[in-house]
């Protein structure tokens, strides 16, 4: 590309760092900061972790948030605490220090495949309906 930096060149093939949103970095790290001082900095790396325990909690975080509770009874963010649990999860796999406890595959692709095809035929049968909807909207 003529006038192009050659670094520009070199650096657009790399890893797309720009693309990770900083206020998830800085959501998630509040939350390992609680974690690093309530269980020590780190100590999945040494010890290990099990997979359903980070899923489990995630999970927990999320379905409070969703449920309208911003922060859990320390005052910490559920989405930091749900991304801080992820964070976890990929790093212990990646330093081979995830205990794989997860389920046996039990058909889950295959349901939620043959489960999202009847979305479009249930949205047909109700077109035209107006029913109220309830939400944090109003």
């Amino acid at each position: 590309m003529p006038g192009m930096n050659p670094k520009d060149i070199i650096g657009s093939a790399k890893l797309p760092m720009h693309l990770w949103p900083q206020t998830a970095t800085v959501t998630g790290a509040i939350a390992l900061l609680n974690g690093k001082e309530k269980y020590g900095r780190s100590n999945w790396r040494e010890i290990g972790v099990r997979a359903s325990i980070y899923f489990d909690a995630c999970s927990r975080h999320l379905a409070a948030w969703f449920e309208g509770e911003d922060v859990d009874e320390e005052g910490v963010p559920h989405l930091g605490s749900a991304l801080a649990c992820l964070a976890i999860i990929v790093d212990a796999q990646a330093a081979g220090k995830l205990i794989d406890d997860r389920q046996y595959p039990g058909g889950y692709r295959e349901t939620i495949d043959a489960m999202s095809k009847l979305v479009p035929e249930i949205i047909a049968r109700h077109a035209g309906k107006d029913p109220k909807h309830y939400d944090r909207r109003g």
